[in-house]
């Protein structure tokens, strides 16, 4: 089957490295996608508070988009993945919304008949490619390499759709097929504070400071996550979240870069070379091939 590929705006700017990584993996282990031709911004979670029935609107271009080709399409960013099943769900259970989409949607020749399929990528790649077919491509074994997997506030919540809400767990089993240790992390679902860091700094660098911290004290050698902002966060504001009596620098990567490099892909085609925490000298302790 080949699945409709939605990147979203993120995957093409600061989340660049999540899109190339995760082609590769997509690639190592045969899964086809094709990219929505002519796709547009979901409008992330900001629009809805601003004209929430437009926002309907312009996500379901999408969905109408993907389903004249497709029955499954793929969100990888976190945000886009809520707004695409929040806009389903809101269609289903909301009359007045399906009628402006409707509307929205015959006025530039488009129909929409909620028979595309929202995935995530850790979705497709645990249930419909599997930890199994996935372990038996490794290249480069992750071995040791201890990691805090992150999903963050959005994929779990309120929709379930795969995983657990409270406690969810398919990250780390797709880690783990590739060699890797992941380490107790039970913030893994607290939010990173999305954009408070511009808006509110103090409470986005204290939120900021509470998972980097929890992910060293639990061991973490590496943050693995699945949300372009929440790596953002993670990554750009270590210096001003930590304190001279207990510095951070961990590096913060997507999944699918680690997984990427186990299944073979070079580094610098996956983005590794660009984090500001090098992850080479985390590499080079655990004797992990890194080029």
């Amino acid at each position: 089957m080949k699945y409709a590929y939605y990147p979203g705006c993120s995957l093409r700017g600061t989340g660049r490295a999540y899109e190339e990584s995760l082609l590769a993996v997509f690639r190592a282990l045969e899964v086809e996608v094709e990219e929505i031709d002519d796709w547009n911004c979901c409008g992330a979670t900001t629009y809805m508070s601003v004209d929430e029935l437009t926002s309907y609107a312009l996500a379901s271009r999408n969905l109408a988009l993907a389903e004249r080709d497709h029955s499954e399409i793929i969100a990888p960013c976190a945000a886009c993945y809520l707004v695409l099943n929040k806009t389903q769900h809101y269609i289903r259970d909301y009359p007045d919304i399906k009628l402006v989409v409707t509307r929205a949607l015959d006025a530039i020749g488009l129909k929409y008949h909620d028979k595309v399929r929202v995935r995530h990528p850790l979705d497709v790649l645990l249930n419909d490619v599997g930890p199994k077919a996935i372990a038996a491509k490794v290249k480069v074994p992750l071995n040791g390499l201890k990691i805090a997997p992150y999903y963050g506030c959005q994929i779990v919540r309120p929709y379930s759709t795969f995983d657990d809400q409270g406690d969810p767990t398919s990250m780390e089993r797709l880690l783990e097929a590739c060699g890797a240790k992941t380490v107790h992390y039970p913030l893994k679902t607290t939010c990173c504070g999305g954009s408070q860091k511009g808006t509110l700094p103090e409470v986005g660098l204290d939120l900021i400071h509470y998972l980097l911290s929890e992910a060293q004290k639990n061991g973490a050698e590496v943050i693995t996550t699945v949300c372009p902002l929440c790596q953002f966060n993670l990554e750009s504001f270590q210096k001003e979240a930590g304190d001279r009596h207990h510095p951070t620098a961990v590096p913060v990567l997507y999944f699918s870069q680690l997984l990427a490099l186990a299944l073979g892909a070079p580094a610098d085609a996956i983005g590794l070379q660009r984090g500001f925490v090098p992850i080479g000298p985390v590499f080079a302790n655990k004797e992990i091939a890194y080029a």
